[in-house]
């Protein structure tokens, strides 16, 4: 039986209460821009960010009851410098969790968006 052929991830939802809410943390402290704001029918917003550059997009998706906000997204954000990235998290308000320096592993730290939705930083220099 022959496999299904993919080539890429384009887009991971994450569930959010309020999309303008959402919108200005992802594009303010995590400094993520928009690539797609719209109401494709009547009461049905997409809205997707993205690093500058990335192929792979965040879908700010409305939260309901199919789709409750507050999860693990097991999203990995990269940066270049993770202790920069923590400071600047939590001089922003945002709900960051212990900056992880291992010396097997590089620098990283998870943190929640106003929704309580984890993600997570993780530090490569090249990024």
């Amino acid at each position: 039986m022959a496999a299904a052929r993919f080539t890429e991830v384009q887009t991971v939802a994450i569930p959010v209460r309020d999309q303008d809410a959402a919108l200005a943390f992802y594009t303010g402290p995590l400094g993520l821009e928009v690539r797609f704001d719209a109401e494709l029918q009547p009461g049905f917003r997409w809205v997707d960010v993205a690093a500058p550059g990335a192929t792979t997009s965040l879908a700010l998706v409305r939260a309901g009851d199919e789709l409750p906000a507050g999860v693990d997204t097991g999203v990995r954000l990269v940066t270049p410098d993770a202790r920069a990235a923590h400071t600047a998290l939590t001089d922003a308000g945002a709900d960051v969790d212990e900056l992880l320096l291992w010396g097997s592993a590089p620098p990283m730290f998870s943190f929640r968006d106003p929704d309580g939705n984890r993600l997570y930083a993780t530090e490569n220099p090249a990024g």
